[in-house]
């Protein structure tokens, strides 16, 4: 099992269409890659998207199997992925809300409303996680 540390990276749709239309040699051709921002850490995951305006990408909490939106300022898509990061459902939620604990769930991906739709991020589907390397702090 991977440990994952706060930090930014990519999140990839479209590697792996799961159960739909276009799966085979070719569906990697259409990924698209969107910037991720990972909250691993306890803080990171308890801050999320608190406090913020908007956000450019999306954010993946983990470990997490479900969210609130108390005290957002925007709706936001919230994905929620098995251990295998294929998608378990998929949920528009506006400010005040409780979501509902996803069983299976290993990690969320929070982004704008809206936003994973136009990713083509729905149930079935497999993304692809990666975290930007760890670049050393410069020495002088």
């Amino acid at each position: 099992m991977r440990t994952w540390r706060d930090g930014d990276g990519t999140l990839t749709v479209g590697t792996d269409s799961g159960a739909g239309a276009g799966a085979g040699p070719g569906a990697a051709a259409g990924a698209r890659e969107v910037p991720l921002r990972i909250a691993a850490s306890y803080r990171a995951r308890t801050r999320g998207l608190l406090g913020r305006d908007g956000i450019e990408g999306a954010m993946m909490l983990t470990p997490c199997g479900s969210v609130h939106t108390f005290r957002m300022r925007f709706p936001i898509d919230v994905a929620y992925l098995d251990r295998k990061f294929r998608v378990l459902a998929v949920r528009t939620m506006k400010p005040g809300r409780l979501g509902l604990p996803r069983l299976r769930a290993r990690h969320v991906v929070e982004a704008e409303a809206g936003a994973m739709e136009r990713w083509g991020v729905r149930p079935g589907v497999r993304v692809e996680l990666k975290a930007a390397p760890a670049t050393a702090p410069e020495v002088r």
